[in-house]
């Protein structure tokens, strides 16, 4: 197995790159075919337990203005042979310091990449230092 390999890499980049495009600007769209199509899609949201893409499809057209913006802080993209991936991303939502994470599996389909399980939590604030972003 080949941990690495450059072009799958920039192959799963330009997919994740794809998804916070959607994600800031709620394409609901294509957030849904980024997904795998099928029941065994998972996403852990915030405040969410998500199983099957008609769950998670369902929440994101129920979710009125989309996902807080954000700016991604850090992206580590592992690729495992040519056909699964692992982005682990760092984010910071508009308006506060507090950092986020989301982690996504990615394997590719007949179709392109496809998300199989994410996973996003936000770090826990402190309360002395949690201030609004200038």
């Amino acid at each position: 197995m080949e941990l690495n390999n450059p072009v799958v890499v920039e192959q799963v980049r330009q997919s994740s790159d794809r998804y916070e495009t959607a994600l800031a600007d709620n394409d609901t769209r294509t957030l849904d075919t980024l997904f795998w199509g099928g029941p065994e899609a998972v996403r852990y949201g915030i405040g969410e337990n998500l199983y099957g893409a008609q769950d998670i499809a369902a929440f994101r057209l129920a979710r009125t203005g989309g996902s807080p913006q954000r700016r991604i802080l850090r992206r580590v993209i592992v690729t495992t042979g040519t056909d699964n991936a692992v982005v682990s991303l760092e984010f910071q939502r508009q308006n506060t310091t507090r950092i986020g994470r989301q982690m996504q599996t990615w394997i590719r389909a007949h179709d392109g990449w496809k998300i199989l399980a994410a996973h996003v939590s936000l770090m826990a604030a402190h309360p002395e230092t949690e201030q609004p972003a200038l």
